[in-house]
C-alpha cells in the first residue's frame, strides 16, 4: 500500500469540497517555483526517468485523495461527481501521470463496485482505498482491444463454490502496484451477453505460483504510469468474489463506463489549462518584430480560441457530469458525446498552442520554463483513446440516432433546470439507476428550442444569440429527418462516412444546448463573465462551422473580449476553466 491518511485528514474528510480543493492546491504549492519539491521541475525530472512522481504521490497520500473516490456512506468524500472532477483537474494541471497513475485507475475499478457489488464487497473496497491502497482495472487484452464481448480471460466454475482463473490481461495501469484487481472475465464458455462477469481479486488471497506479472509496457505519453500485465494459471478463487450476479459483467461495465468516460475526459482539461498558461507566459515575455508576441494578431487569435475551447469543453463536461446525478438514464448518450467531442477539442487545442510556441515546445530540459508543455502535449493524447476509443463512442452513438430521432428530438421536452445551474445542489449519485441504454430518451438537445423564449427582442446581443441558436434548432429538425431514414445497413461498424458525420452534427447540437442553457440559467452568477452573452455567442460561432470546414476566426470584438478575460485571469493567478476561483458550490 502507498500510505495512510494523516491525522490532519480528519478535518479534510468532513470539509466542503471548495475547502478541500483549496487544501489540495496549498499542499501542492506553486508549480512554477523551481524550489518547490512538488513543482514542474520535479515533475519533469520524474518523467525523464519514466517514473511516477514519488513526492507527488506522498502529497496526495497526505491529502487522502483516495477518499474522493469512495462514497460518503462508506466513509469517503464522494458526494458529487462534478466536484470530484474539479478536484482531479488540480492534479492533472500539475501532472496527468499523477491523475491517472495515482488515483483515477482506482476510481475506474471502484465504480464497478459501487454500481453492482454487495454491501460486504463495497465495504472491503472502501477499506482498501481509505487505507491508501490501489485497485487495478484489469479489462484489456491486446488480442481484442475494445471488443469486450470477445474477452478470453477465464474465471470458469470449477465446483465446490470456486472459480478457476486462467489467461492474461495486458496494458493495465498499476497492475503490479495494486492491492486488488477488478477483472473482466469469461465465466461461461458459451457465447452471449451473459457470458462474462467482473471479479474482485485480492492479491494477498492468490495462491503461490498461480499469478505472474508480464513486463512493463513503455509509452510515449504518461511515461510515469506503470502499464503492465498479469497472467493466471489455474488459480482458484471463491465464487463470492463475483461483483453482482454471475454473467452481469458486461452490463455493469457499460453502466460504469458512463461515469468514467464522462469524468476522465473532463479531468484532462487541467492539462490544457497548463498548456495554455505555459504558452501565454512565453509569448508575454517574447519580443518579435519590435513588439511582444501577444501583440501579434495571429497569436492573440490562437490564444483566445484555445481559451474558448477550454471553456466550451468544461461547460459540456460539467453539464454531463451533473446529468449523472439528475438524469442517470440518459447519460449513456452524454458520456459518448463528451468522450468524442471534448477529447478531440483538447488535443486539437494543444496542437494549435504548439504552433505558437514553435521550436520551444520540443524542449525537454526539466529546468526550462517551457518544458512542461511538451509533457502535457504527450500526456493529453490518451484523452482520445484511453479507457475507450473515440471511434467506439461514435459508433455507439450512430446506432442510437434513429431511435433518438423518433422519441426525443421533436418536439422534445427540456432537461431539468438544475442540470445547468452552477450553484444548485445535487442529489446523491444514484449508481443503481444507471441504464445500459437510454432507450432513445434524451432531453438536452431539445432544451435549446425551449429556452429561446427567454431572449429579449430589444437586446442586440440577445438577437445575435437567437440568430445563431435557431440555426441549431433547424439543424436538429434536419437531423431528425435524415436519421429517421437511415437504413439498418448504415448503423453497423462499416457504415459510410456520411452516416458517421451525423453523430458529429448531433454532438455539436448537444454542446450548443449545454452552453446556451448554462448561460441562461446563471444570470445571477457572481462572475459577470458568465452573465455576459459574449462567450456564448463565440461558442455558437465556433460550433456553427460545417464539419471539416476550415476554422474561421471569431469576430474581432469577441476575440478581444476572450483575450482580455484570459489575460486578466492569468494576472490574477486564476484558473482558465469554468470555475476560476474554485468550486461552484460547497
Amino acid at each position: 500500500m502507498t500510505g495512510t491518511q494523516s491525522p490532519s485528514d480528519a478535518t479534510t474528510a468532513t470539509a466542503p469540497a471548495r475547502t478541500r480543493l483549496a487544501e489540495l492546491d496549498k499542499r501542492l504549492g506553486d508549480p512554477w517555483d523551481s524550489g518547490n519539491p512538488l513543482g514542474f521541475t520535479a515533475v519533469l525530472e520524474a518523467d525523464e526517468r519514466a517514473e511516477m512522481f514519488a513526492d507527488g504521490e506522498s502529497a496526495l497520500d497526505a491529502y487522502g485523495l483516495n477518499a474522493e473516490f469512495v462514497p460518503a456512506e462508506h466513509g469517503g468524500r464522494l458526494t458529487r461527481v462534478d466536484h470530484l472532477v474539479e478536484i482531479m483537474r488540480t492534479v492533472y494541471r500539475r501532472d496527468p501521470c499523477l491523475g491517472l497513475g495515482y488515483g483515477f485507475s482506482s476510481f475506474i475499478s471502484s465504480v464497478n463496485v459501487w454500481t453492482a457489488a454487495d454491501e460486504a464487497q463495497q465495504r472491503q473496497v472502501a477499506g482498501i482505498l481509505l487505507r491508501g491502497g490501489r485497485i487495478a482495472a484489469a479489462y484489456h487484452e491486446l488480442a481484442h482491444g475494445n471488443d469486450m464481448a470477445r474477452t478470453d480471460f477465464q474465471a470458469l466454475p470449477s465446483g465446490a463454490g470456486r472459480l478457476l482463473l486462467n489467461g492474461r490481461k495486458e496494458v493495465v495501469t498499476n497492475i503490479q502496484r495494486s492491492d486488488a484487481m477488478v477483472m473482466f472475465a469469461r465465466t461461461d464458455a458459451r457465447q452471449g451477453s451473459r457470458s462474462h462477469s467482473q471479479i474482485l481479486v485480492e492479491k494477498d488471497r492468490v495462491a503461490d505460483g498461480r499469478m505472474s506479472y508480464l513486463p512493463r509496457f513503455a509509452s510515449a505519453g504518461m511515461r510515469g504510469v506503470q502499464l503492465g500485465g498479469v497472467e493466471f494459471r489455474d488459480c482458484p478463487i471463491p465464487e463470492d468474489r463475483v461483483l453482482g450476479n454471475l454473467g452481469q459483467g458486461l452490463e455493469t461495465m457499460l453502466k460504469s463506463f458512463q461515469i468514467t468516460r464522462t469524468t476522465l475526459v473532463g479531468m484532462f482539461t487541467g492539462a490544457l489549462d497548463t498548456g495554455l498558461r505555459t504558452t501565454l507566459r512565453h509569448v508575454r515575455d517574447r519580443r518579435l518584430y519590435g513588439r511582444t508576441a501577444t501583440e501579434l494578431p495571429q497569436v492573440r487569435s490562437t490564444l483566445a480560441g484555445v481559451f474558448l475551447d477550454l471553456l466550451m469543453s468544461e461547460v459540456f463536461a460539467t453539464v454531463s457530469t451533473r446529468a449523472l446525478h439528475l438524469v442517470p438514464a440518459e447519460t449513456g448518450i452524454y458520456a459518448q458525446a463528451v468522450k468524442y467531442f471534448v477529447s478531440k477539442t483538447l488535443i486539437d487545442a494543444m496542437n494549435r498552442l504548439s504552433g505558437v510556441l514553435g521550436a520551444h515546445f520540443y524542449i525537454r530540459d526539466p529546468h526550462s520554463t517551457n518544458a512542461i508543455f511538451q509533457k502535457m502535449l504527450r500526456d493529453i493524447q490518451p484523452a482520445g483513446f484511453g479507457h475507450i476509443a473515440r471511434s467506439v463512442c461514435q459508433m455507439s452513438l450512430l446506432q442510437q440516432l434513429p431511435l433518438l430521432a423518433r422519441r426525443s428530438w421533436l418536439p422534445g421536452a427540456p432537461a431539468p433546470d438544475d442540470l445547468f445551474r452552477l450553484d444548485a445542489d445535487l442529489p446523491p449519485m444514484p449508481f443503481g439507476r444507471l441504464a445500459v441504454s437510454a432507450g432513445g430518451r434524451e432531453r438536452l438537445s431539445s432544451s435549446l428550442a425551449a429556452g429561446l423564449e427567454a431572449l429579449s427582442a430589444d437586446d442586440p446581443a440577445h438577437r445575435e444569440v437567437r440568430r445563431l441558436a435557431e440555426g441549431f434548432v433547424t439543424e436538429l429538425a434536419s437531423l431528425a429527418e435524415e436519421c429517421g431514414r437511415l437504413p439498418v445497413s448504415e448503423l453497423a461498424v462499416d457504415a459510410g462516412s456520411h452516416s458517421y458525420d451525423l453523430t458529429a452534427r448531433y454532438i455539436n447540437i448537444l454542446v450548443a444546448a449545454a452552453c446556451y442553457e448554462t448561460w441562461r440559467h446563471n444570470q445571477h452568477h457572481p462572475d459577470p463573465f458568465w452573465r455576459d452573452p459574449a462567450w456564448l455567442i463565440a461558442v455558437l460561432h465556433r460550433l456553427s462551422a460545417p464539419a471539416g470546414a476550415i476554422r474561421e476566426p471569431l469576430p474581432d470584438h469577441l476575440e478581444h473580449h476572450l483575450f482580455t478575460e484570459l489575460t486578466q485571469r492569468h494576472e490574477a493567478g486564476q484558473g482558465f476553466g469554468i470555475n476560476k476561483n474554485g468550486l461552484s458550490a460547497g
